[in-house]
């Protein structure tokens, strides 16, 4: 079996934060698995493919499509979903999926609120930004959330409520809670942890603080860039203490 990967950028990360684009881009080709990149604008970086986004923009439609038209052009068995704001650390692209009717989210992630002294985790923070699945099994997903999109003739903005409702992370939301379907999910953990970047460019607004959850996580560790195993923060991004 084989696995590869698909990264989905709106390029839009302001010019300050170029280095969070190129740091994560040079981790991910280290990773030396084949790379579809549905992106905005045209990029030497693995297989591109630029998306037409006139009357859509950035919002959720958007990069299901570019996650969908990046799913059809791999040839590989199993992909790994990779965003242009997440540090991959190798251990991550390690993994094989055991099962192809099966979503695997590696949890062993760090989330940083960029470039601040301050990053959190939890036992279940699970994201797109962490799958890893069979492609033939997003592929059927994600037609058939654009099917059910059409069908029910669902509005179009940049983070529809029916979007939250049926959940980000397919197999995460059972269909009794409001999800799209039943397809099941485990939670994984790679050797050595993962850094979600947290910036103003953000396209959706995660929890950092304990007062922003609506259901606290009751294992929620906050931790300095000096802690994360794996990782240098400080000297990979020159951040120096005076700057935090």
């Amino acid at each position: 079996m084989s696995n590869g990967i698909i990264y989905y950028t709106n390029n839009k990360l302001c010019p300050k934060y170029s280095n969070i684009f190129y740091t994560v881009q040079k981790y991910i080709k280290d990773s030396g698995l084949p790379i579809v990149n549905c992106s905005w604008k045209s990029m030497d970086f693995g297989e591109n493919i630029v998306i037409d986004t006139k009357g859509l923009g950035s919002c959720y439609m958007t990069m299901a499509r570019q996650i969908l038209m990046a799913l059809e052009a791999s040839t590989a068995d199993n992909v790994f979903f990779c965003e242009h704001d997440t540090l991959y650390h190798p251990s991550h692209f390690e993994f094989t999926p055991e099962r192809d009717d099966v979503y695997y989210y590696n949890v062993n992630v760090w989330r940083w609120l960029f470039p601040k002294d301050y990053l959190i985790s939890y036992e279940t923070l699970a994201s797109l930004s962490g799958l890893c699945c069979n492609r033939e099994l997003a592929i059927r997903h994600y037609r058939l959330r654009f099917k059910m999109i059409e069908e029910l003739q669902l509005p179009h903005s940049r983070d529809p409520q029916w979007a939250r409702v049926w959940g980000y992370e397919p197999g995460r939301k059972k269909m009794e809670r409001g999800g799209l379907t039943d397809e099941e999910s485990v939670l994984i953990k790679s050797r050595l942890p993962n850094v979600d970047i947290r910036h103003s460019r953000c396209f959706s607004n995660s929890p950092m603080f304990s007062h922003q959850f609506r259901n606290l996580p009751p294992d929620l560790t906050v931790a300095g860039i000096d802690d994360i195993p794996g990782w240098n923060l400080r000297e990979l991004f020159g951040i120096s203490k005076s700057e935090l």
